[in-house]
């Protein structure tokens, strides 16, 4: 399958609109939940680096059409250029998504993501480098890899391990969903603000006046509205997420997790079970690794060690569980991947290991980030943070 072949299908997956000085970036396709496709990546690619280049450009304005803002990458479609063809056209393609995502990170100019809905996997990559992130009551955040037999990416291992605590292990571990309110609570997000105002605030930055950034931050305080967090959300269980989630191995979380819920059954304990003992023990494994080291890395090192792993995934160096999990869960939708190894306790050392070494094959070179001398503006604690 030709990579043009699909692109030409669907036309403006990506509007480019706004004034002057104010750009806005909106995801277009609603039907399909603002899903990324190479081409969409490639736009966006373009275009934020014509804005960061003009000088009549202020800031940018990230946004999706529809009920989500993103929901991730579009990975029935990257899983169908590799199984009929080769699988370095996976690795193109998820280069010039995290080409996007340094850009965005590095960005020169503020950056406003509006956040209202779905946000999940290549979501997150283009929302959470931003400065300003703002949710609402329709956002649902989650890091769901694990469950298709892949791993938090798009800069996970840096955004996610830099939140309080272990709170990062939580998310990216069990792919548990969060609402808007949580992910100021826990620092994904900067501001809350009611969907019925988006438009309102939107207005208002249209008439930020060019060159002045600091009005920028005024005007989104305005409209923000303090958070309110749910007695029994897991955003209010930092101690118990602490204790668990701190341990050395993905198995003395889970055996931590089991004791915390014969001393009292807590729904977000349970689903955290459920949740890990069917996602793919390998990429449980391979992702607490990685935020483990990611505390120490910087975003560079982050995503040149998960495009490394991304690719050892898509060539099937080490097992073929993420084309296993795409079959079971969004193709026959069976419900029921067969994951080699199958427990937790089979998955060894050795083979995590192979995952983070540089591949010996001759299609196969590191990722290459050209160089930025921007700040790297990466999920912030917010200033309202309960956690």
């Amino acid at each position: 399958m030709a990579l043009h072949d699909s692109f030409n299908t669907e036309i403006n997956q990506v509007l480019f609109e706004g004034n002057s000085c104010a750009r806005k970036v909106v995801l277009n396709r609603p039907r399909k939940l603002n899903s990324l496709t190479f081409k969409m990546t490639s736009q966006m690619l373009k275009k934020l680096k014509e804005y960061e280049d003009d000088s009549s450009v202020t800031f940018v304005i990230l946004k999706g059409n529809g009920k989500a803002f993103c929901a991730g990458g579009d990975v029935v479609a990257s899983y169908k250029y590799m199984t009929s063809g080769h699988w370095s056209i996976g690795a193109f393609i998820y280069r010039k998504q995290l080409l996007l995502n340094y850009l965005l990170a590095t960005y020169k100019k503020p950056l406003v993501a509006l956040i209202d809905g779905i946000v999940m996997g290549g979501g997150a990559g283009i929302s959470m480098h931003a400065p300003y992130r703002i949710v609402t009551e329709n956002t649902v955040f989650a890091m769901p890899e694990a469950a298709i037999g892949h791993f938090p990416d798009v800069g996970a291992s840096r955004f996610l391990s830099r939140l309080r605590g272990y709170f990062g292990e939580y998310l990216g571990l069990t792919g548990a969903k969060i609402n808007g309110e949580e992910m100021v609570a826990c620092g994904l997000a900067t501001h809350f603000v009611f969907s019925k105002d988006l438009q309102l605030l939107e207005n208002a930055l249209d008439e930020v006046a060019p060159s002045n950034t600091t009005a920028i931050s005024q005007i989104i305080s305005k409209f923000a509205h303090e958070t309110y967090i749910k007695p029994d959300s897991a955003c209010n269980r930092l101690q118990i997420i602490n204790e668990c989630f701190s341990r050395e191995t993905v198995e003395d979380i889970l055996l931590a997790l089991e004791k915390q819920f014969e001393n009292g059954e807590e729904k977000w304990i349970v689903d955290a079970i459920n949740s890990m003992k069917s996602a793919c023990p390998a990429s449980l494994k391979v992702f607490l690794r990685l935020v483990r080291e990611g505390r120490w890395l910087n975003f560079e090192q982050c995503l040149i060690r998960e495009y490394t792993i991304f690719c050892h995934i898509k060539r099937r160096t080490v097992s073929n569980d993420f084309y296993e999990g795409i079959r079971a869960m969004l193709l026959d939708k069976d419900k029921n991947p067969k994951w080699q190894p199958s427990k937790l306790e089979q998955v060894t050392e050795e083979m995590v290991d192979r995952y983070f070494r540089n591949m010996d094959d001759d299609d196969w070179e590191p990722l290459k980030l050209p160089p930025r001398s921007s700040i790297i503006h990466i999920a912030p604690a917010s200033t309202k943070s309960k956690l």
